[in-house]
């Protein structure tokens, strides 16, 4: 089965565009279990929630797939996640 070519067309997490098996599971860790869920996270927030069991952030890219997979939900296209990393730097750069 591939990957949703619409947000209507995705019913479980791994069918939004970027979400594989590993990221649909650190986002049921953290509550989100369905793709209306992601459509109504924070991409930001989520990311800041997810930490390592050390309590360090993940690598920001996971930011980046976690914007890709919001966007979609919300009506844009299937991008790949790099396309969100400038929009991410400019975030990130807001909380420096």
């Amino acid at each position: 089965m591939g990957k949703a070519s619409c947000a209507a067309e995705a019913k479980r997490l791994t069918d939004i565009p970027n979400i594989g098996k590993a990221m649909a599971a650190d986002l049921v860790g953290l509550g989100i279990t369905t793709p209306a869920d992601v459509k109504r996270m924070n991409p930001m927030a989520t990311y800041d929630r997810l930490r390592d069991p050390m309590g360090r952030r993940h690598d920001p890219c996971v930011l980046d797939t976690f914007m890709a997979a919001h966007d979609f939900m919300n009506g844009g296209p299937a991008q790949p996640w790099w396309n969100f990393t400038e929009q991410r730097r400019k975030l990130l750069d807001r909380f420096k």
